[in-house]
């Protein structure tokens, strides 16, 4: 059975390991569940693509830092060596750069448009205001006198 907070558990797992089966191990749910959830609700499948998105940053990263030191082995406390796996990496990276890239371009244009609608709710805000003070000075300038003129 499925803990409440699974879709958390996974979708940081998705995030450190951009692999959905063991980010669906490590929240002890089934792929099946994962991916019938991510085409069932569309704000989990936002979050999926946004953790992918990380996840693939955080392995390019690490990647680069890798291949410029040279550390392509690890001792851990046990002291058990571990030797970083350079091919299964690009292979990931190559896997998802498509689905990463077009999220990016996707999180890319609704900043535009955000940003868009922001500049022109201003626009008609000093509109706005332009034209209420014209009207106030026109009624200003009719109630005048000939006399005040």
């Amino acid at each position: 059975m499925a803990r409440r907070n699974w879709a958390t558990i996974f979708l940081n797992q998705l995030a450190e390991t951009s692999n959905v089966k063991a980010a669906a191990e490590a929240a002890n749910v089934s792929q099946s569940l994962v991916y019938k959830r991510r085409r069932d609700d569309p704000d989990f499948a936002r979050q999926w693509y946004d953790a992918l998105a990380e996840g693939y940053d955080n392995l390019e990263m690490e990647l680069l830092g890798r291949l410029r030191e040279g550390r392509l082995e690890e001792t851990d406390a046990d002291g058990t060596r571990r030797k970083f796996d350079i091919g299964t990496a690009f292979r990931c990276l190559i896997a998802h750069r498509e689905t990463v890239n077009r999220e990016k371009g996707r999180r890319t244009l609704e900043d535009e448009v955000a940003t868009m609608k922001s500049i022109n709710a201003k626009i008609d805000a000093i509109r706005a205001r332009e034209e209420t003070a014209a009207a106030l000075d026109a009624k200003r300038r009719q109630k005048r006198t000939p006399r005040d003129r």
